[in-house]
């Protein structure tokens, strides 16, 4: 059954989908501004499993009809530990997929620890939390002593300083987008932005740049046969990457001790809270988060926000008519859809009730984002690229509480000069291809998106 509406009637899907108790191998179409977004339900219940990476590669539609599905029967659901953790016979994870228990969970560290073995599905060695214990992986205290030294670092003042400079990288990126030809928008756009304006940031030589990229590629793209070969293992080759990360940012940090400058890592390395400052791996294990995180994140949203105006032209259109207008609210739609962060785990430190599934002290909770960001309660027409969409509370930023991410304001003003960059100078720009995926349950990143801009 295919369910045909007009953008005025657009709602009317959301009723097809509340109405009906089971929806497998229905399609429920959406046409909204020359655009067809369909859902494809081909899952039943008890076939969907989260800790199946091929659920995680199975087409948008897809995964987002099962996801539906989910917050419609089962808000919070149990799956086994994935076949390829750490703790193959661990305990398993109840999967939270509904916006309002989301933002609970993330307003409640007390009850819903970050700390307690990682913020992954699988608890990480001692050795990886070495690299990978950052921020967040933390509870108070220890982690608002480390947010108030690394606030410090990123004040409306210095963020300010690096308006213009964002500007700049953005209009030289765009203007060097070839015209009439089929080109790789990933690596020459979407990538390149937020890593160079961290690089800066930290202080990283530009010859290095490629050196990060990889190694952030590695670590986030590690079940991914393009960035990791099969015959290697994924974890000895995340483990390398992180080493050589902290290599590097301990030899910049040394140098920034004796010699500060006008970057980040000098700010950091010197700074102090009740007379301590970040130690080297503090440091290291920040600048991996930062290229990880705010590199990869950033990067997809992009992409995503790319490919997205690629399919609702019209929207894309209406953003370049009304630039001033519409700059603010569309950037935070790029971020609901996007979705870049698949999750963040929690553990919980005594009994607690999520929904009406009463879950045990020590076991693990996932907050999925991308789920709580198409829940029909909370926004209308969920499945709509609106740029104009005025009442977007979206947990593209890891909801609300205390780790809410930090560099939020750094990536708005990175995605609305790239944004702003492409209004004024590309009138249009087609899809060619269908987006190559990244093959993970954590990043929902494209590895390249091929488009061909108009002459």
């Amino acid at each position: 059954m295919e369910v045909h509406t007009t953008a005025d009637e657009s709602r009317a899907w959301v009723t097809v989908l509340r109405s009906s108790v089971e929806l497998d191998r229905v399609q429920v179409r959406l046409s909204l501004r020359g655009a067809v977004f369909t859902l494809r339900d081909e899952l039943g219940l008890e076939e969907i499993d989260l800790s199946d990476l091929e659920f995680w590669a199975l087409p948008f539609e897809v995964r987002e009809a099962a996801l539906a599905k989910l917050r419609r029967e089962r808000p919070v659901a149990h799956f086994d530990e994935p076949t390829w953790s750490f703790d193959e016979n661990g305990t398993g994870y109840w999967a939270i997929t509904k916006y309002h228990d989301i933002a609970r969970v993330s307003r409640e560290p007390q009850i819903f620890s970050s700390a307690r073995g990682a913020v992954s599905i699988r608890d990480l060695p001692e050795e990886f939390l070495e690299f990978f214990g950052s921020m967040i992986n933390t509870d108070d205290p220890r982690h608002g002593y480390l947010r108030r030294i690394v606030s410090r670092a990123f004040t409306p003042k210095r963020l300010t300083q690096l308006e213009d400079r964002i500007e700049t990288i953005a209009q030289e990126l765009v203007h060097g987008i070839p015209r009439g030809v089929p080109f790789d928008v990933v690596p020459t756009v979407a990538a390149t932005l937020p890593l160079r304006v961290i690089c800066e940031m930290m202080g990283v030589p530009r010859d290095r740049e490629s050196y990060v990229l990889e190694r952030s590629n590695i670590i986030l793209g590690a079940l991914d046969d393009e960035f990791v070969p099969v015959d290697r293992s994924p974890d000895e080759a995340i483990m390398m990457a992180a080493i050589e990360l902290t290599a590097l940012m301990e030899e910049i940090g040394s140098e920034r001790v004796q010699r500060p400058r006008n970057d980040i890592t000098s700010a950091l390395v010197n700074a102090s809270v009740d007379g301590e400052a970040l130690t080297a791996a503090e440091l290291a294990s920040f600048f991996i988060l930062l290229v990880v995180a705010g590199n990869e994140t950033t990067r997809n949203a992009i992409s995503l926000g790319i490919h997205a105006l690629g399919q609702w032209s019209d929207e894309y259109q209406r953003w370049r008519q009304n630039q001033e207008s519409l700059t603010e609210t569309a950037v935070e739609e790029i971020i609901r859809w996007s979705s870049p962060v698949m999750f963040m785990r929690r553990t919980l430190t005594q009994r607690a009730c999520v929904g009406d599934i009463e879950i045990l002290e020590g076991e693990k909770v996932l907050l999925l984002y991308g789920s709580g960001n198409r829940d029909e309660e909370i926004f209308r027409d969920p499945y709509r690229f609106d740029v104009s969409r005025a009442d977007n509370r979206h947990l593209g930023f890891g909801g609300f509480g205390p780790h809410y991410c930090l560099g939020a304001h750094l990536a708005r003003r990175e995605l609305a000069s790239i944004f702003r960059a492409l209004l004024r100078s590309v009138p249009h720009w087609s899809v060619v291809d269908e987006p190559a995926q990244l093959r993970s349950n954590f990043i929902n990143g494209l590895k390249h998106l091929t488009v061909v801009v108009e002459e």
